[in-house]
């Protein structure tokens, strides 16, 4: 089997299987790395989930977590704070490096775009000295448009990277994920002004017709509208080095075999450029 030294597996495209089976499947499919769930961690047990991990020889390419900032209550924030820093300290404890934020969308009852943005960096601003002190950097992820309402209200790369760049560079990055981000006419040179800011590159296909639930619209690489290679390659000559995440969200693949998934997910690396 070709060895695919930068090719992680997320966890959500096979989100049917548990953590343990994930892992197996990773490796009889020779892929090194896996991108882990917050909440399969949790039900997998953090020690035992680290161990598990630890065992296969696989390396976590990031945990995604916590977030979730524009509650409308300060309870509500504060809480969400403190499951960020629970989940930063899980990121520490299975060796992921990155932590990537689901960052909230509009405050519930108020369509007000300036104020959800105001809420997600005063969080972070509150989150780095923990990021700093664990070795986690947090990966902020620009969102569709399409999830602005309701998901995440940074919709563009240039949004999280001005964002990112209030921070020390230890402690923010940003995620590129071309399911979110491909139609963006400014991506490349967005990517470009990122450089040492990118803390993760996920990828999954854009298909058409989207299902009543856009989030779940992805496939394969190759299965769909994006054109992958410059995006891999202004990724690649912004300084990016680390693991590539397959992460397909969809029913169609969440039904087909997972040996089947991991199998066609290996095929078409290469297309990614």
């Amino acid at each position: 089997m070709t060895v695919l030294p930068r090719l992680s597996l997320n966890q959500a495209t096979v989100g049917k299987l548990s953590l343990p089976e994930a892992v197996d499947l990773c490796v009889r499919h020779d892929i090194p790395a896996i991108g882990l769930s917050r909440e399969q961690v949790a039900q997998a047990g953090l020690a035992s989930a680290a161990e598990t991990v630890r065992a296969a020889g696989l390396r976590v390419s990031s945990l995604t977590g916590g977030g979730l900032f524009t509650d409308p209550t300060s309870a509500g924030r504060g809480a969400a704070i403190a499951h960020t820093k629970a989940a930063i300290a899980d990121a520490a404890a299975l060796g992921a490096a990155t932590l990537i934020l689901p960052c909230g969308g509009l405050v519930p009852g108020r369509n007000d775009l300036g104020m959800a943005r105001r809420l997600i960096a005063t969080a972070i601003k509150q989150l780095v000295p923990v990021a700093q002190a664990s070795g986690v950097r947090l990966g902020i992820e620009a969102w569709h448009p399409l999830f602005a309402a309701d998901r995440c209200v940074i919709t563009r790369l240039g949004e999280a990277v001005d964002l990112a760049l209030q921070f020390p560079a230890d402690a923010v990055g940003v995620v590129v994920d071309t399911y979110h981000l491909w139609w963006d006419a400014a991506l490349l040179p967005d990517i470009a002004r990122a450089g040492e800011r990118i803390a993760a590159y996920q990828v999954s296909d854009w298909v058409l017709p989207l299902p009543a639930d856009a989030l779940l619209g992805r496939g394969h690489v190759g299965d769909g509208c994006i054109d992958f290679p410059p995006i891999t390659a202004a990724v690649t000559e912004a300084g990016y080095a680390g693991d590539i995440e397959v992460e397909v969200l969809s029913d169609a693949v969440w039904s087909a075999p997972a040996d089947q998934t991991a199998a066609t997910i290996r095929a078409r690396f290469a297309q990614i450029g």
